[in-house]
C-alpha cells in the first residue's frame, strides 16, 4: 500500500470513528459532504480550529470547529463548487478552492497548518465511504445499471474536479496551452499613465506542473535595425492552486531611437544605451469575512537607462458586499498602476475565450514604466490615488460610480518636435522615432465617473460613461517657448467634463469579434488618463476600434488562427499645438496607433 493510500485509509478510519461528532445532522438524500483532518507540521491533531465553508460566490454559508481528533465535516451539501478556509491562532490560514461536491460523494481534505505556509490537499474522494451515504442512495446505485460507471475511477480522472482531465501517472506537465502572435505597426509609447511596447513577435505558454502548480511563461522579441541588437522581454508567473498569491517576474530590454542629444548624455556616439527594466510583483486576494474582501499587491521595479532607479508600487482594494444592495469599494495605490488591474480593465471588452488568460499575460509583459528626463536625469512617473466606488448588478446591467483624488509627479507626456527644439537632457526619445517624452512636472486633480454596462446574451455588450476630471491647459499658447522649464510653467490644472460610449459584438456566422469606443471631451486641453481602481472599462481618448477574426484551421494542424487589428485614437484627437521660438511643437494626450497581426492558439 502506497503512502497516499495509507493516509487516505487512516483518515477515513478517523472520520468514521468520529462521525457522530463531525456530522450531528442526518444528511439529506442525493447530497454530498466535505470532511477533513487538521494537524500541525509535527502531525499533532489541532482541536478548536475554525473552518469556514464558502459557496462559489465566495459567500460563507457554514462554519465549524474541529473536535479533539482534529476532524471537521459539513454534511447535506448540494452538488456544487465550494471553498474551505481553516484558521487557528499562531498558524497561517489555509485555503482550498474549487472543491467539487457530487451526490453521494464524500470529499476528504488533509489540512497541514504551519506558522509560515499552511496547505490543504484533497487526499481522498469516493462514493459510498463513511456515514454520509444513505441507504436509499446505495440501493439506487446497486439497482440501476446505467449509474454504475460513475463508480469507476479512471487513471486520468480528477476527483477534485470531474470536468478536468489530469495527466497520466508520472507526467509532470498537463493542461498545456499556448499562443504565438506576430504583429506590426506603431510600437507604442513611454508616455502616458501606462505605456506599452509591442516588439512584434510574442508568445505565451501556460501549463500545470504536477497538477496543482500553475506556471505561465511569455516572451516578446524583435531586432532593432538602428541598434543592431535584439530587444526582448520575458515574463514568468507562478501560483499554486488553492493558494491565492501569484508571483510574477518580468525582464525587458529595449533600444530607443538614436539621437544626437542621447549620444551626448550616454557617451556612446555609435548608438544609445539599452533601456533595461525588471519587475517583481505579488498579487493576492483574501476574504476577511463573508461580506468583506481584500485585494492587494506590490511590485518592485528596477530601471536602468543612463541612471539606475528602484521604485516600489503598491495597491489595496476593499470590497464590502451589501447583498442585493450592491458593493462598496475603497481603494488606494501608490506608484505605478497595478499591472494586473490594468490588463483586466484593458481586456474586459474585447478579449474573450480560452485565449483571454494568455492575451492578458502578453498585455502585462508589454507594460513599461512611464519614463522621462529632467535636467539629464532619468525620472519615473509616480502617482498617489485614493478612490471610492459603488457597483450594483441588475441582471444583465452593471452600474458603477467612482470618485478619486490623485497626485502625479514627473508626468510623462508625448511630444512631437524637431531634434533641436529642446535642450539636451530635456526630452527622452520615445519608442517611435518621430516622437519624444517630456517631463510635464507634477499636478493634483480630483474627478468622478459614472458608467453603465448592459449585456445582450453572450454576443453583444454596450456601455456608456460620464464624468469630470482634471486636465492640463496651456496658458499663452502662442507665446514662444525658450526651454522645457517654460513649457512646464505654462501648464495649468483645470477641470473638464467628458463622456464616452462603447460596444462589442460577436458575429454569429463568421465569429468576428468587434469592439469600439469613442470619448468626447474638450480636446483644446490635455486630459491624462486616470486608471480607475473601482470599476473596469477605462475610457480611452478619441475613436478606438479592435477586430478579432477567426481563420479556418488547416486540416491536420492542431490549434486555430486569428487575425487581429487595433486602431487607437483614430481621429488623432487631443493633439495640442504650441510654438517653440519659430518651430511647431505638438503635445499629445494619446498618440494615434495602428497595429495588426496574426495569432496562432493551441
Amino acid at each position: 500500500m502506497t503512502g497516499s493510500a495509507k493516509l487516505a485509509a487512516s483518515l477515513t478510519a478517523v472520520l468514521m470513528l468520529s462521525a457522530p461528532a463531525a456530522f450531528p445532522v442526518t444528511p439529506t438524500k442525493l447530497s454530498g459532504s466535505i470532511a477533513g483532518y487538521v494537524r500541525n507540521s509535527s502531525g499533532v491533531p489541532q482541536m478548536g480550529a475554525t473552518v469556514m465553508l464558502f459557496n462559489r460566490s465566495e459567500r460563507m454559508i457554514q462554519q465549524a470547529l474541529t473536535n479533539e481528533r482534529g476532524v471537521f465535516g459539513f454534511a447535506s451539501l448540494s452538488p456544487d463548487l465550494y471553498s474551505i478556509r481553516v484558521s487557528l491562532a499562531s498558524f497561517m490560514p489555509a485555503v482550498k478552492r474549487s472543491i467539487t461536491v457530487q451526490p453521494g460523494m464524500q470529499s476528504l481534505l488533509y489540512v497541514d497548518l504551519a506558522s509560515v505556509l499552511s496547505s490543504i490537499e484533497l487526499v481522498y474522494a469516493a462514493p459510498g465511504q463513511g456515514a454520509l451515504m444513505s441507504d436509499d442512495w446505495r440501493w439506487t446505485l446497486k439497482g440501476s445499471a446505467p449509474t454504475r460507471p460513475v463508480l469507476r475511477m479512471l487513471p486520468d480522472f480528477s476527483a477534485s474536479d470531474p470536468n478536468r482531465r489530469d495527466s497520466v501517472p508520472g507526467s509532470i506537465f498537463s493542461d498545456t496551452r499556448g499562443l504565438v502572435n506576430v504583429s506590426a505597426g506603431d510600437p507604442g509609447s513611454l508616455g502616458g499613465t501606462y505605456s506599452r511596447a509591442d516588439l512584434g513577435t510574442a508568445f505565451a505558454l501556460a501549463t500545470s506542473v504536477f497538477g496543482r502548480n500553475q506556471l505561465q511563461v511569455s516572451g516578446n522579441v524583435d531586432y532593432s535595425n538602428h541598434a543592431g541588437t535584439p530587444g526582448a522581454g520575458f515574463r514568468t508567473s507562478y501560483h499554486r492552486e488553492g493558494f491565492s498569491p501569484e508571483v510574477s517576474l518580468t525582464m525587458q530590454q529595449i533600444y530607443l531611437p538614436a539621437r544626437a542629444s542621447l549620444a551626448t548624455l550616454s557617451g556612446q556616439p555609435d548608438g544609445s544605451p539599452a533601456l533595461r527594466t525588471m519587475s517583481l510583483s505579488v498579487h493576492d486576494s483574501l476574504a476577511l469575512d463573508d461580506n468583506l474582501r481584500l485585494d492587494y499587491g506590490a511590485a518592485m521595479d528596477s530601471v536602468n537607462f543612463l541612471d539606475h532607479l528602484n521604485t516600489l508600487s503598491k495597491f489595496a482594494r476593499l470590497t464590502y458586499s451589501l447583498g442585493s444592495m450592491g458593493d462598496v469599494l475603497v481603494a488606494f495605490s501608490s506608484g505605478a498602476p497595478p499591472a494586473e488591474l490594468v490588463v483586466e480593465s484593458h481586456n474586459s471588452n474585447h478579449v474573450r475565450g480560452d485565449a483571454a488568460a494568455l492575451a492578458e499575460d502578453l498585455a502585462a509583459l508589454s507594460l513599461l514604466p512611464p519614463l522621462s528626463l529632467l535636467d539629464g536625469r532619468l525620472q519615473v512617473q509616480r502617482s498617489q490615488n485614493l478612490e471610492v466606488g459603488y457597483q450594483k448588478k441588475l441582471r444583465a446591467t452593471t452600474v458603477s460610480l467612482s470618485a478619486y483624488r490623485e497626485t502625479v509627479s514627473n508626468a510623462a507626456m508625448t511630444v512631437v518636435a524637431s531634434d533641436d527644439a529642446f535642450a539636451i537632457g530635456d526630452v527622452l526619445p520615445d519608442i517611435s522615432s518621430k516622437s519624444s517624452v517630456l517631463d510635464a512636472g507634477s499636478y493634483q486633480r480630483t474627478g468622478f465617473a459614472a458608467s453603465v454596462k448592459h449585456s445582450f446574451g453572450d454576443r453583444v455588450e454596450i456601455g456608456s460613461s460620464f464624468g469630470r476630471g482634471g486636465a492640463l491647459a496651456l496658458a499663452d499658447r502662442e507665446t514662444g517657448l525658450a526651454a522645457a522649464d517654460d513649457l512646464r510653467s505654462r501648464l495649468q490644472t483645470t477641470q473638464r467634463f467628458w463622456a464616452s460610449a462603447r460596444a462589442s459584438a460577436t458575429l454569429p456566422v463568421t465569429g468576428t469579434q468587434i469592439s469600439g469606443s469613442y470619448q468626447w471631451t474638450d480636446y483644446s486641453v490635455l486630459m491624462p488618463d486616470h486608471f480607475y481602481l473601482t470599476q473596469s472599462g477605462m475610457p480611452e481618448a478619441g475613436l478606438n476600434v479592435r477586430l478579432r477574426q477567426p481563420i479556418p484551421s488547416l486540416p491536420g494542424v492542431p490549434g486555430r488562427l486569428e487575425a487581429t487589428a487595433e486602431l487607437r485614437n483614430g481621429l488623432a484627437q487631443g493633439y495640442l499645438p504650441t510654438s517653440h521660438v519659430d518651430q511647431r511643437v505638438l503635445l499629445i494626450q494619446t498618440p494615434r496607433a495602428l497595429r495588426g497581426g496574426l495569432s496562432f492558439i493551441f
